[in-house]
């Protein structure tokens, strides 16, 4: 159960995120119940990219950068987020999903979006652990 519920938050970030930063697209309709049928399915397979992206790749680069992370007060973190959307919409590529970061600054906002509705929606939604 605490699977889904990290995948269904990941999904809703990442859905938030695709709607307010522009940089950020599916592709695909953009409207109606055709764009929901049609984009559904590869919501959660980005979901699970970047989560799993996040869960190996992320903590390694946060170890080797933690001297700049230090001197930057932090502020390298949006840019490890950043690298994080687009290495995984890197990956996606090749593949038919669709899935679009154009750019840095959008990748930076993006990040900062998902970060930010992943953390509010963790306080709303607790994973039972708690």
């Amino acid at each position: 159960m605490r699977i889904v519920t990290w995948l269904i938050t990941n999904a809703i970030a990442l859905a938030v995120a695709t709607w307010l930063v522009g940089g950020i697209y599916f592709d695909g309709p953009s409207g109606g119940m055709d764009e929901i049928k049609h984009k559904l399915v590869p919501l959660l397979l980005v979901a699970l990219v970047l989560g799993i992206v996040s869960a190996w790749v992320k903590p390694i680069l946060k170890f080797v950068a933690f001297p700049f992370i230090v001197l930057t007060f932090g502020l390298l973190l949006l840019v490890i987020n950043a690298a994080m959307l687009g290495l995984t919409a890197w990956i996606l590529g090749p593949t038919e999903v669709g899935f679009h970061v154009d750019g840095f600054w959008a990748a930076v906002l993006g990040g900062i979006v998902i970060s930010i509705v992943g953390w509010g929606l963790d306080r709303v939604w607790p994973d039972g652990d708690e």
